[in-house]
């Protein structure tokens, strides 16, 4: 009697405590804001550390500032801190730290990767408090690059920019965010297998619900979902979607959660290393014998959308959008056509071994290249159908496979590639200017085709210096029009990202997220645990 009439008086609110495993793929190398280059990396930098701005359901909103002013010209950002801040070693929290920050951001030693964001922008701290960050022109995407993580002076002043990639606070961060780092676990070789976190708050912030992640990695999927099966992980991300399909079907205990993500996977062509590569007629051949259709058919299983150009023009799902298998076949079959008559209406011919083959004055050169990419099940599978269809038109192709550390520090890093499959994050903003500015074609620069045209250079200028989003979308698609024709990258699609979460972690939502290190913003409101109180005491809330 007294357990009825309390279950209508009683509600369930969140509650401390519980934990969660979550398995993922990769290593961790920099667990930095300035340095994350890998997806690892940053999902931990979300996790440990904490920006003057956040994403919360798709939104900026303040996180640790207290509240930000723009001024009327859009030229100066000022930002005030909250209140009593401070890291997870106890030390206070202060401007000294954003400036310190956005310095080593700016460092052309370091080579951050989130130099571009905040290159020629001027710092003025007004107090411990107060900093404004001054623009020499508009810039309407730059709240965007507040939610850089904020590094802690008093440690990082110690570390030269020569060392700071080397640094032990790389493995071992202390940073201002959600979670801080409780407990490493090594392999006999001393590298980290798993990390324990454990929630912290600010004094004028409640700590987050779940008192400890335990994040595991993996140097490859299969690995990963072994420990899956066997439940030393609950949740995993970035599966591909082949085994998402499975454990959807085998699994009652989790949930599978897919959201569009703005990136967009390509072939991007080094010229300067494969010189076979210069040549327009070679790339437009290459372009049209990849078979993207297949990709998303049988490497993401629909969970994707084609690609043509560096622009998320649209988001027509695959699966409302399918081309029937005898219509797809078609298709390409006239596409690889179109490519061997390209090649040999500029003088390519197969030789007696059916590869493209064209005399020149020193000699002859042969159509022959590889494709570098990441140890994922997704990218190698895509290496394949990409490697058959230019076969078809008489390439003689290589596939090597990196693991994804490696792929960054020894091959992207130094360049030493004739066609990269990669994926670019970019972003909710769509400025291009990252990954096709002919300034940043260098490490740490994203632009990984090296790609150089001083009319496009200038469009991206423009782009970002406007303000009004109309005339925004007509200069990028200048900028787009003028990349589709020179080739210097094949575009192919845009995954979903994929998230197996446990159902009993409750509060998680997965929308509009820019990259999978996302998924982390708002994880202070999940919560495992509950407790029963009074409705009148929850609606007072």
């Amino acid at each position: 009697m007294v357990w009825t009439i309390n279950k209508y008086f009683l509600v369930s609110v969140p509650a401390h405590g519980g934990t969660l495993t979550e398995g993922i793929v990769g290593l961790p190398r920099s667990i930095n804001p300035v340095l994350a280059f890998t997806d690892v990396d940053r999902d931990l930098s979300n996790l440990i550390y904490a920006g003057l701005m956040k994403y919360e359901k798709g939104n900026l909103i303040p996180d640790l500032a207290e509240k930000y002013n723009i001024s009327p010209d859009g030229l100066i950002y000022t930002f005030t801190l909250r209140n009593k801040l401070h890291f997870h070693d106890g030390a206070k929290l202060t401007t000294d730290d954003v400036e310190f920050t956005i310095q080593k951001a700016q460092d052309n030693i370091i080579k951050s990767p989130r130099r571009a964001d905040w290159a020629n922008i001027i710092m003025k701290k007004v107090s411990p408090k107060e900093i404004q960050f001054i623009l020499k022109q508009p810039y309407s995407p730059f709240l965007m690059n507040t939610t850089i993580g904020i590094l802690p002076k008093h440690i990082w002043n110690k570390v030269d920019s020569e060392q700071f990639i080397f640094s032990q606070y790389n493995i071992e961060p202390i940073g201002s965010g959600p979670y801080e780092l409780d407990k490493i676990k090594k392999n006999s070789d001393g590298i980290p297998i798993s990390y324990t976190l454990s929630s912290f708050s600010q004094d004028d912030k409640e700590e987050a619900f779940i008192s400890k992640l335990h994040i595991y990695f993996y140097p490859n999927e299969k690995t990963a979902l072994e420990d899956y099966t066997k439940g030393t992980i609950e949740a995993i991300s970035r599966i591909s979607a082949g085994e998402a399909k499975r454990v959807a079907s085998t699994t009652l205990n989790d949930n599978i959660f897919h959201t569009s993500l703005p990136r967009i996977f390509g072939i991007f062509f080094n010229q300067n290393q494969a010189t076979i590569l210069t040549r327009n007629e070679v790339r437009q051949a290459l372009n049209l014998a990849v078979d993207k259709n297949r990709i998303v058919n049988e490497v993401l299983f629909g969970y994707g959308i084609e690609r043509d150009g560096p622009l998320l023009l649209n988001s027509v799902s695959y699966s409302s959008n399918r081309i029937p298998d005898d219509k797809s076949k078609e298709i390409m079959e006239n596409r690889i056509n179109q490519a061997k008559a390209i090649l040999e209406k500029a003088g390519w011919s197969e030789n007696d071994k059916g590869v493209m083959e064209r005399k020149n004055k020193k000699g002859s050169e042969i159509l022959e290249l590889s494709i570098a990419t990441a140890d994922s099940p997704d990218l190698k599978q895509t290496a394949e159908i990409i490697k058959k269809g230019w076969e078809k038109i008489g390439a003689r192709v290589t596939i090597k496979v990196f693991e994804y550390g490696d792929l960054y520090q020894n091959i992207i890093s130094t360049r030493k590639y004739d066609a990269l499959l990669f994926g670019e994050s970019v972003g909710k903003n769509l400025d291009l200017y990252a990954f096709w500015h002919s300034s940043q074609r260098n490490s740490p620069g994203l632009n990984v085709a090296m790609y150089v045209n001083t009319k496009v250079d200038k469009l991206l200028e423009e782009s970002r210096a406007t303000l009004s989003a109309e005339k925004r979308d007509s200069v990028n698609s200048q900028i787009e029009k003028i990349i589709k024709e020179e080739v210097p990258a094949i575009f192919l699609y845009s995954p979903e990202f994929i998230y197996v979460m446990p159902k009993r972690v409750r509060g998680f939502e997965l929308e509009d997220i820019a990259s999978p290190s996302d998924r982390f913003y708002g994880i202070d409101k999940w919560y495992i645990n509950t407790n029963n109180v009074w409705k009148i005491f929850n609606e007072t809330k």
